[in-house]
């Protein structure tokens, strides 16, 4: 091959690289905007469910509006019982994780932190509970004239018109969500509805989890042995903490 020719050759090796690489990110662009997103649970809100270190592939496309596709993709409507994600309502940059537990129209009540749904006790097997830890508010809700120091004061003024009978009453196009760990989440309880636009998709499954380790006393000084001692440690604790057991785990 001439000197001309394999310049040529490796010009259009270039331009089929980049063609390959503009394509790819084009289709990573278009799966992370339209169909499907990662997210990183933060906080314990969601345990035993959803761990802190996990993290999850977000169907977006289940509870998205039709629009100009019709009928040709399976959109479905929330359901009692859902985990979603969402833009949180008192600042939508964030996105929080939760249960639906009540559908526009529902009547919500806690009797000693058990939910009840239209007078209904429900059977929440993914419920978790500390027993030993009991708040009125909480534990209670909702409970006319009083307040928590963690509560929104907006929901706070706007829930007492919503409450009739000892039960809360959801509006319409409104959710009331619960973390599965009633006793350590943040939810509806304390800064109200999600909106049906600020709901962003279903969790399908988790595809990496890494568990956060405790905090332990700093170890004694050692001998320094070398780069590429600590480096095999770090390593050695790094694969310690991840949860193999988690990977690909459905989300339910």
């Amino acid at each position: 091959m001439s000197p001309r020719d394999q310049r040529q050759s490796t010009r259009e090796g270039w331009l089929t690289s980049l063609q390959s690489m503009v394509v790819t990110v084009v289709i990573a662009l278009f799966v992370v905007t339209f169909l499907a997103q990662a997210f990183q649970i933060p906080s314990e809100s969601m345990e035993n469910t959803l761990l802190i270190g996990d993290y999850l592939l977000v169907d977006k496309l289940r509870f998205s509006e039709p629009g100009a596709w019709g009928g040709a993709l399976p959109y479905v409507e929330v359901r009692r019982g859902d985990i979603i994600v969402f833009r949180y309502p008192v600042n939508p940059e964030q996105h929080f994780v939760k249960r639906v537990v009540g559908l526009p129209g529902d009547r919500v009540r806690l009797i000693n932190k058990r939910l009840r749904v239209n007078g209904v006790l429900l059977r929440e097997k993914y419920a978790l509970y500390n027993r030993r830890d009991y708040d009125t508010y909480r534990d209670e809700f909702p409970v006319r004239g009083l307040a928590s120091a963690s509560v929104e004061s907006a929901w706070w003024s706007q829930m007492r018109n919503l409450v009739q009978g000892g039960e809360l009453v959801v509006p319409p196009g409104q959710y009331f969500v619960l973390g599965d760990n009633r006793d350590r989440s943040l939810d509806s309880r304390y800064w109200g509805f999600v909106p049906r636009e600020n709901i962003v998709g279903r969790p399908l499954f988790i595809y990496w989890s890494v568990a956060t380790p405790a905090a332990r006393p700093a170890p004694a000084p050692a001998r320094d042995d070398g780069k590429l001692a600590d480096l095999a440690r770090s390593a050695a604790r790094f694969f310690a903490n991840i949860r193999w057991d988690r990977f690909l785990h459905l989300v339910s």
